[in-house]
């Protein structure tokens, strides 16, 4: 690892390959479970039966661009991303795996950059990076990096959170201000000139979940809104319970900053990315206590109650604006902005 950069022979299989993994990933990552150095990381079932009844597995890739944005970079965001869709769904997170596919020349010292952001974001959450693979691309064959993270969580017996639970009368929840994300990365490409800048949301929810779940075990619906925006989880939700969901504009959170650069270009933020940010659906006798425990969380000081659900449908959300009329809340059609996880 003398050079400056990654070459081809850092894919290769051989001396170069095997010295970019000790130093830059083992060495980085600091996982029992990856120092084995091992095709496959191990578990102990025992342990993962003493925590729940479930199993939780899920996937992501991260492509986007630039690497490096306004509080945070593609690491931060591949970490939290594999965290929150485990969170979600009432697991516990436990254990990562990460693959890299790195374009030929890619500076090394931005790769030991984001793999010291992965493993700072691991810790916060309480995870492990436990086994990955690396792959080097001809230059122009990528741009720069991508990763891809997969997760492995626990589901505690009796927890029961799907899309297809919201019933009339909930209440709706989300735990901040929605579009920072999409916002940061539009500022971080230089495409507008703000006065302030804008920072993304990015940051693991599991603990927030953990929190939202004990002051009311019997969370009905729960997802991160990333791509899409909070409309488009909005949307599956009333999708899959039959249901009309009705979300009131003058009750949604959202930053100056962020009204701003929808209002230059055309966005709406109730479809831009967030990676902080989750949408519940609760029992309505729950909301008031569950709202002020999130309000005193880190992750939900900004929380609010922004909508609630309606009777039977087809599945709808409908918008109570901000001049007294209602308006249909489709899903996001085609891509406001590519490349922004």
């Amino acid at each position: 690892m003398n050079g400056k950069t990654i070459t081809l022979a850092h894919g290769a299989g051989g001396k170069a390959m095997r010295d970019l993994i000790d130093e830059v990933f083992v060495g980085g990552f600091d996982s029992p479970e990856l120092a084995l150095m091992e095709d496959q990381a191990r578990f102990d079932l025992a342990g993962l039966a003493a925590r729940g009844d479930r199993l939780a597995m899920t996937t992501d890739s991260y492509v986007v661009d630039p690497l490096f944005f306004p509080g945070g970079d593609i690491g931060k965001l591949a970490v939290t991303g594999t965290v929150n869709d485990l969170a979600v769904g009432g697991a516990i997170p436990l254990y990562l795996s990460c693959g890299m596919i790195i374009e030929e020349s890619f500076s090394l010292d931005e790769l030991m950059r984001i793999v010291a952001s992965m493993k700072a974001t691991a810790d916060a959450a309480g995870v492990r990076i436990v086994t990955g693979d690396t792959k080097v691309v001809h230059k122009g064959a990528a741009d720069k990096l991508f990763i891809n993270t997969a997760g492995i969580g626990v589901i505690p017996a009796g927890c029961n959170i799907v899309a297809d639970r919201a019933e009339p009368g909930d209440v709706v929840i989300i735990n901040g201000f929605i579009g920072d994300h999409g916002a940061a990365i539009v500022d971080a490409r230089g495409e507008l000139a703000l006065d302030s800048t804008i920072e993304t949301d990015c940051r693991p929810l599991n603990d927030l979940v953990a929190t939202m779940r004990r002051v009311c075990p019997d969370i009905h619906c729960m997802r991160d809104a990333t791509r899409g925006g909070v409309a488009t989880v909005l949307n599956e939700f009333a999708d899959a319970s039959g249901v009309t969901i009705r979300v009131e504009q003058e009750r949604l959170p959202v930053r100056e900053q962020v009204r701003g650069v929808c209002e230059i270009l055309g966005l709406d933020p109730l479809y831009l990315a967030n990676e902080g940010k989750l949408v519940a659906i609760v029992p309505a006798a729950d909301a008031e206590r569950l709202l002020a425990a999130m309000r005193a969380h880190p992750a939900g000081a900004d929380s609010a109650i922004i909508g609630e659900v309606r009777e039977k449908s087809d599945g709808r959300v409908v918008l109570a604006t901000g001049f007294g009329g209602d308006r249909l809340l489709d899903m996001l059609v085609g891509e406001q902005l590519p490349r922004i996880c």
